[in-house]
């Protein structure tokens, strides 16, 4: 996955596990992200979302951001990510993993 924007904040993408699934862990490797969140539905459809993770992460010229979050109750269906501030023109995720379980 990549993912890139330019403009108007906050910017979001929404992530889709065709089952009910129970994350542990998500690593992101971003760059030029200030502020992202994470938010979780344990809907059918991608609604009703509650925050699960609200970071700051340290700006790393020339390297990308890898950042490792341990999941509370991670039990969901879709997440939702917002770059909510940046450090720079153009932010970009170049990944993301979640560790976890179907339920």
């Amino acid at each position: 996955m990549f993912w890139t924007t330019a403009g108007m904040f906050p910017q979001e993408f929404i992530i889709c596990f065709h089952k009910h699934v129970r994350i542990e862990r998500f690593v992101i490797q971003s760059y030029f992200v200030r502020t992202f969140k994470i938010e979780k539905s344990k809907s059918k459809e991608p609604v009703d979302f509650e925050q699960q993770k609200e970071k700051d992460l340290v700006h790393t010229e020339g390297h990308h951001q890898n950042e490792e979050t341990v999941a509370r109750d991670g039990s969901t269906t879709y997440l939702r990510f917002i770059i909510v501030s940046t450090c720079g023109h153009f932010p970009s995720v170049h990944s993301i993993s979640a560790e976890g379980t179907v339920i």
